[in-house]
Order: structure tokens, then C-alpha cells, then sequence
């Protein structure tokens, strides 16, 4: 697989290292955010905001005017340059539209990460959530040398669980009333795990993926 940054081929490389910076899959790219990506993740949280904020109650407080979207983008970038937490944009093949947001994060713990994810309203159900995570998962396992993988959902997102069941994570169990939802009101929690012995023989294993560090070195 090729990276499109700059139109150039990158070949695998003994000096590459971790975090990955740029992830490819088949249909789409996730990356580390650029604050020239506001404007594209502007649009994206407008159009998606009322899919997302039942099932995520941070998209209420997300910016909606592009100094802020740029404020957002510096944190994260920040953040991840720090190797603190590990935010991705997911954008279409060619990169000219954001398709969702993504993270490898840290809340997890030690030896451990924590994957989140969205996709625009109108790029549901095409199978890219389950794409993404199986690819990030990879990272997580191959480039990271993670212990467990986590993705945590609330009990009503039958479409966030399905994705860690068709990858093969396992439900460990519903946190109750953990979930902000409204005045007062919380939603229990589910948490699905993958644990680095489990990782081989799982359908995430197979998802077919690259990933390249900051100097655009192969790490997958």
C-alpha cells in the first residue's frame, strides 16, 4: 500500500518508529490533525452534530466556529506530538473531506488504549467505523506493543458495539450510570477488550493496513 502524502512510495525502514502519524486502510486515511484541517472538521461536526450527540455527550460542547475548530486541532496536535494522547482525523482517500474522528487514547492506562471513534452522518453504515477500528487496533498491538485494547460504548449504540464484536473484542462488562445524559441522568457503559494474546487469531488482525511515523517511515 502507498501513502498519498506528497505522491511518494515509502518503503519499510529499521529506523521507523512509533506513534504512527498517518494510517491508511482501503477506503480511507487517518492521521494526525493539521489546524488547516478546521474548516473541513467545521463542517463535519455541523453536519454530523444531532447523529452524534446522543451517543456522545463531548460533541455538545465541540466548537462551531473555526477559531475554535483551530484552538481544538492545536490541542490535539500538541498532545500527540507530546506522545500525551493520540487524536486522529479520518478523511476520504484523497483527503478532501473529513469522514470522522478517531483516537488511540491514553485513559486506558498503562500498556493500554482506550479507541474511540465517529463518522459523519453521511458515511454510516458503509462498514468504515469497523475498518477504522480494526486498523487502529493493529497499530495498537504491532506498532505500539500495547497489552489490551479497549472500546467502551453506551449500551444503547448497537452499532459502536457491533464494531467491537465483529473485530473480535470481548464484552467484559456494563459499567452502571457512568454516561452523562442530560440533567441529572446517566447511561450505563459498555467495555469491550482485546488482550495482546487474544490479538492474533482475532478479525482485526487481518484488516488490511499501513502506517507511517512522522519522517513518513513504513511502521506497517
Amino acid at each position: 500500500m502507498q501513502s498519498k502524502e506528497e505522491g511518494t512510495e515509502h518503503t519499510i525502514s529499521g529506523d521507523a518508529r512509533g506513534p504512527a502519524y498517518r494510517v491508511e486502510t482501503t477506503r480511507l486515511v487517518a492521521r494526525c490533525w493539521q489546524p488547516a484541517d478546521a474548516p473541513l472538521l467545521q463542517a463535519a461536526f455541523a453536519a454530523s452534530w444531532a447523529h452524534l450527540t446522543p451517543w456522545m455527550p463531548w460533541a455538545r460542547g465541540e466548537p462551531t466556529d473555526l477559531e475554535g475548530a483551530i484552538a481544538l486541532i492545536r490541542r490535539w496536535r500538541g498532545a500527540f506530538d507530546l506522545g500525551q494522547d493520540f487524536v486522529y482525523g479520518v478523511f476520504s482517500a484523497d483527503e478532501r473531506e473529513v469522514w470522522g474522528g478517531s483516537g488511540l487514547h491514553t485513559r486506558a492506562g498503562k500498556g493500554a488504549r482506550e479507541i474511540g471513534y465517529w463518522i459523519h452522518v453521511d458515511q454510516i453504515n458503509r462498514g468504515l467505523a469497523t475498518e477504522l477500528a480494526g486498523a487502529l487496533t493493529r497499530v495498537g498491538f504491532e506498532v505500539d506493543g500495547l497489552r489490551r485494547v479497549e472500546i467502551h460504548c453506551v449500551l444503547q449504540n448497537v452499532r459502536s458495539a457491533a464494531v467491537a464484536r465483529k473485530l473480535g473484542y470481548v464484552h467484559e462488562g456494563t459499567l452502571r450510570a457512568r454516561v452523562p445524559h442530560g440533567e441529572g441522568k446517566y447511561r450505563h457503559k459498555m467495555v469491550w477488550t482485546l488482550l495482546e494474546d487474544e490479538y492474533p487469531d482475532s478479525p482485526a488482525a487481518s484488516t488490511e493496513a499501513a502506517a507511517f511515523d512522522v519522517m513518513g517511515r513504513r511502521l506497517l
